[in-house]
């Protein structure tokens, strides 16, 4: 399937699966001998880094755990600019290595609230490993430790990523086609 039809939107294959895949694949090495005797705990944002997440972590070759947690800043396919905690971090991070796992970093405003938030709990370090990165977005002053994709400023969905809660289960990414 070369394009979509996603509710109201056309949309085309731009990242195929495999592509995906080997990308995770060589972050996952990076990470697991950058973070070696850590027993990182990954945060995965929900609810669009659960494929991600899941696949990074079958990846790994190092000891690691992971929690989830869940924040809303989307409509549509506009940011609303205002982040909600939906369900909260359990765990002690006190001296835990902390990577927070997520599907797209664009203006940076989510991950600064996490980072925010997480630092009350005292963890060794809090790093940020994203599958999608929109660098033109980027609005906060923010480190991205593992990138797996540096992409333009389109809207994308599949793997995980939406478009009103449809299209998470595509194998593939695909970008919106102008309309």
């Amino acid at each position: 399937m070369s394009i979509v039809k996603i509710k109201d939107k056309s949309f085309r294959v731009s990242i195929p699966e495999a592509e995906i895949k080997n990308r995770v694949k060589l972050l996952a090495q990076q990470m697991s001998k950058d973070l070696e005797g850590k027993n990182p705990l990954f945060l995965a944002v929900l609810n669009g880094s659960f494929v991600f997440a899941a696949d990074l972590m079958r990846e790994m070759t190092i000891p690691c755990e992971i929690s989830f947690v869940k924040l809303a800043s989307y409509q549509g396919t506009t940011s609303t600019g205002k982040i909600k905690e939906v369900i909260g971090i359990n765990e002690d991070l006190s001296g835990r290595t902390v990577v927070i796992v997520e599907d797209i970093v664009e203006s940076g405003q989510t991950m600064k609230r996490m980072i925010e938030s997480l630092g009350t709990r005292n963890p060794a370090s809090v790093q940020i490993c994203t599958l999608f990165f929109k660098p033109e977005k980027l609005k906060e002053d923010l480190t991205l430790d593992y990138v797996a994709f540096r992409i333009p400023d389109d809207f994308i969905l599949g793997y995980g990523l939406d478009y009103d809660q449809q299209g998470r289960g595509l194998k593939d990414v695909y970008t919106i086609i102008s309309e």
